[in-house]
């Protein structure tokens, strides 16, 4: 059986740096739905197109073809106070902070100004000082070309399910360390993540 819209594909991988310096090497596939659903990059997905169980490559993609270039106007700082304790390089947050102090209408706009833009990125804490918080709401791997190697383990038909959900059954795509979109929609912005707790992983990865 050949890799081709529809079918479940699990591939095994290594990420590597440009010079390479290994990022990620698990132990256990990963496992995505091919055909345009975004369980992995493009650039990955149009190379396994037609392949076969047991091929394997070397691929190299830019960072216009992964996590994009390194934006620095998504770095933030914002007020320690806004934050749980104990608060740790590494941790993540859904959304940024609204301004802190009285909440008046010049607030509660900038609020909303910036809820569609801003609250649906993850900030990882970069900085910690005595009074406040360094925020990079950039993937930790934008900027950087990165190399997979890949190889295919096993290939199989997908069911109508994971079809019409765009993922395989108990997976979401080629992703490692950050929240998948339903964990999102459960995270609205930041002050929901003040009253339920914070996404504590440390290394956020996400390949789609």
């Amino acid at each position: 059986m050949k890799i081709a819209k529809n079918t479940i594909v699990s591939l095994r991988y290594k990420l590597t740096d440009a010079q390479n310096n290994v990022i990620e090497e698990p132990d256990s596939p990963m496992v995505y739905l091919h055909g345009g659903y975004d369980g992995t990059f493009p650039k990955i997905e149009n190379l396994l197109d037609g392949q076969d169980i047991g091929y394997e490559t070397t691929i190299q993609l830019e960072p216009n073809e992964a996590f994009g270039e390194y934006d620095p106007e998504l770095l933030k700082i914002e007020p320690r106070v806004r934050f749980p304790e104990p608060l740790e390089v590494g941790m993540q947050f859904e959304g940024v902070p609204e301004p802190s102090g009285e909440e008046d209408v010049e607030g509660a706009n900038l609020a909303a100004d910036t809820e569609d833009d801003e609250d649906s990125l993850i900030y990882t804490v970069t900085d910690v000082a005595d009074h406040q918080v360094v925020l990079d709401g950039n993937h930790p791997l934008a900027g950087m070309a990165l190399r997979f190697w890949v190889q295919v383990e096993n290939i199989r038909e997908a069911t109508s399910d994971e079809i019409e959900n765009g993922h395989p059954e108990g997976a979401e795509g080629l992703t490692f360390g950050m929240p998948n979109d339903e964990d999102d929609s459960e995270n609205d912005d930041l002050d929901s993540l003040l009253d339920g707790g914070m996404l504590n992983n440390p290394n956020p990865r996400t390949l789609h």
